[in-house]
């Protein structure tokens, strides 16, 4: 096998193993990435000089005996919107363009602690408010399986760089469903934890609560090893989930016994069109679940379309709590302006309102879903956007309620805080390309374990490949 088709734990044990060496996977890895990051989007900017540092000095501390780390040796890079000290920091925006970096944020260090290798920083699209990575003055991001169609956001750099094999696993982040997004795209798996499970470091505040950091990856091992590298790290955490008594990689290799799956295909946060794979997606998995024995029956909507506006108003102040001088704002792409002038409008008590709104559907939701260990879904809409499909610059509202009808179940989750995953279960022939489409299962607040092994057994049941070929279009 090829060191860059490795996914990160075969990584981690053939570094360990001494078949291969960290300069040698990280060498392999920034090769390929120079190849071809250009031509899927993947980076906002490479590091090798730090990727080849840090991978020698596991080298030689491996050498003596010294190096650890559940993911020794394995290139990661950072999203764009996380700082690395000393490194280019833009965050997808023109508005900071040429901004370095003069700390590194917690989650960097908590990556370098199991022993990752920072290849870079991945595309991000300006300041991860779309779920499209298409930032100005650079490529989009666009998954390998056709370069005609968008990576998603807004961890879009991430998938393609993991999808095209630049890196074996990638951090990401997730506020509306910008880790599972790209990983349906990317034919990945993706999980959003629990609000409170991963901290967002010393340099960020929670807020509200609807984001929260993880990686994209090949396998449900690999993504349940970064759970237990960047949970509970928190000291003084406005939100706490409690770690399991084992491990989440552990929970992945367990059987899940015998699960209540809710099936829900009818869009919750917006009126929207389903295609008819996404659809077949979820209803593929429901019976295969049902073949492993699990019990399955229908899922109610837990709301109506008309509740989900709280979350959209706690998103525009959010855009509009960005701190940037008055003269960037000429530089901010129009959905960005539009978002920050809808967050300034918005009024301290409509703000307080809102905030009453998602605790409130928090309840309703745990109340409708009671009966539920798990909901499955379509992780979208629709297969993976076409390029500039959603992306409106001159109507920055037609934008945003497009991306809401792409998206109609993925922020459910970042309103009640539960932790949900899309995994690559299904493909289909659209338009004449073999394109991923995932599928999604939600938990209860705080249900990791469960969902992993869950996903660890669909995973065995039904499996998924990696092609590691960039599709181009056809003429």
């Amino acid at each position: 096998m090829e060191p860059t088709e490795r996914d990160a734990l075969g990584t981690a044990a053939a570094i360990r193993a001494g078949s291969a060496s960290a300069v040698e996977v990280a060498v392999a890895h920034l090769d390929r990435a120079e190849r071809l990051g250009p031509v899927v989007g993947a980076f906002a900017r490479l590091t090798p000089e730090i990727a080849l540092a840090q991978a020698a000095a596991l080298d030689e501390g491996l050498a003596r005996g010294a190096a650890s780390g559940p993911l020794l040796g394995v290139p990661c890079p950072i999203k764009d919107l996380n700082p690395v000290a000393g490194v280019g920091w833009e965050a997808g925006s023109s508005a900071m363009r040429g901004n370095v970096a003069e700390a590194d944020d917690d989650i960097v260090g908590w990556f370098a602690g199991a022993g990752t290798v920072m290849l870079g920083k991945t595309a991000t699209p300006e300041f991860g408010l779309p779920c499209y990575t298409e930032p100005d003055g650079a490529p989009a991001a666009r998954t390998p399986w056709d370069l005609t169609r968008s990576a998603g956001g807004s961890s879009g750099g991430a998938a393609a760089a993991v999808a095209t094999g630049l890196a074996p696993i990638a951090h990401a982040s997730d506020g509306g469903g910008s880790i599972r997004i790209p990983a349906s795209a990317c034919g990945l798996v993706g999980l959003k934890a629990s609000r409170g499970r991963i901290s967002a470091g010393r340099l960020r505040m929670p807020g509200p609560g609807l984001g929260t950091d993880g990686v994209l990856s090949r396998t449900v091992a690999d993504t349940a090893v970064a759970l237990d590298v960047l949970a509970g790290h928190g000291v003084g955490e406005t939100f706490q989930v409690a770690r399991p008594s084992g491990s989440f990689l552990d929970a992945a290799r367990r059987e899940p016994g015998v699960l209540r799956i809710g099936l829900l295909t009818t869009p919750v946060i917006a009126e929207a069109d389903v295609h008819p794979e996404c659809l077949a997606a979820a209803h593929a998995t429901a019976a295969a679940l049902a073949a492993l024995g699990h019990e399955v029956s229908e899922a109610p909507v837990p709301f109506g379309v008309e509740r989900w506006l709280a979350f959209g108003a706690v998103w525009s102040v959010g855009a509009a709590s960005i701190p940037l001088p008055p003269e960037a704002e000429p530089f901010l792409r129009p959905l960005t302006r539009w978002l920050r002038e809808r967050g300034r409008a918005t009024t301290g008590v409509e703000y307080a309102t809102a905030i009453a709104a998602i605790q409130q559907l928090t309840v309703d939701t745990a109340l409708a879903w009671e009966g539920f260990d798990i909901i499955l879904t379509p992780t979208l809409a629709q297969p993976p956007s076409l390029v500039g499909e959603l992306r409106n610059d001159d109507d920055p509202a037609g934008d945003f309620a497009a991306q809401t009808r792409f998206t109609p179940w993925t922020s459910v989750y970042n309103l009640t805080g539960r932790p949900a995953i899309s995994l690559p279960l299904h493909t289909a022939e659209v338009d004449g390309r073999t394109l991923p489409i995932g599928v999604m299962l939600g938990g209860r607040l705080g249900s990791e374990e469960t969902l992993l092994s869950v996903s660890a057994q669909l995973e065995d049941a039904i499996g998924w490949q990696h092609p590691f070929v960039v599709n181009t279009p056809t003429a």
